[in-house]
């Protein structure tokens, strides 16, 4: 009989939450556990913004070291995943910004770098919806990306991005509207499968946020 794979996410502990106030009890280790809970919808979220692969990783570990050295100022006002999607999305905005004041003409360039996750299975739809997306205006991606690839509510969106609900949707609809001229209604289906974020980069962001956070 084969052994049962303990998942890394750790579903057992309960709600992020619970996983919280462990860790500020003195279970720093545990601090993985959200980490590995909330890679993915990081990753969409800073790739929407910033586009680069190298940038949104940093992006990524700034935002889990950031918000560990905030975490008791977490009050559970709103979920956990929607804090922290917050903080990641000031991290990728402060850059964008600092990038476009050093070099405006590159970052309206694409990059679309080759990296190892890209080899695994057959993506070719959702590699056309990835670079359909990147080639809408930052307004639009941003929203775009949070709403339908990673299913955030309106609310959620609109408070994650510091905007009214009714920008969320005006901005979803011509967004939408836009993506349409671009792909096939095959790939929009394919959303949900765009920008995975696979094991190898999950423990790399993992090991690198415990790193410096145990330091």
């Amino acid at each position: 009989m084969a052994l049962a794979v303990t998942d890394p996410k750790r579903p057992e502990l309960g709600p992020d939450e619970a996983v919280v106030a462990r860790v500020l009890a003195g279970e720093r280790a545990l601090y993985e556990v959200l980490v590995r809970r909330h890679n993915q919808r990081l990753y969409r979220t800073a790739r929407a913004i910033l586009r680069k692969e190298d940038d949104v990783e940093d992006v990524m570990q700034e935002a889990y070291v950031r918000a560990f050295a905030h975490l008791a100022e977490f009050r559970g006002d709103a979920r956990f995943s929607t804090w922290l999607t917050r903080i990641a999305v000031h991290e990728a905005l402060a850059r964008r910004r600092r990038a476009q004041r050093q070099s405006p003409m590159e970052e309206s360039e694409a990059t679309h770098g080759v990296t190892p996750e890209d080899h695994a299975g057959s993506r070719e739809i959702a590699r056309m919806l990835e670079q359909a997306i990147d080639g809408l205006p930052d307004n639009f991606r941003e929203v775009l990306v949070l709403r339908t690839v990673e299913d955030m509510s309106v609310a959620e969106t609109a408070e994650v991005l510091d905007i009214p609900e009714d920008t969320v949707k005006t901005r979803l609809f011509r967004a939408r509207a836009l993506l349409r001229d671009a792909v096939a209604e095959r790939a929009v289906a394919a959303a949900p499968s765009a920008f995975e974020f696979h094991a190898p980069r999950c423990n790399r962001i993992v090991a690198n946020v415990m790193q410096r956070i145990s330091s």
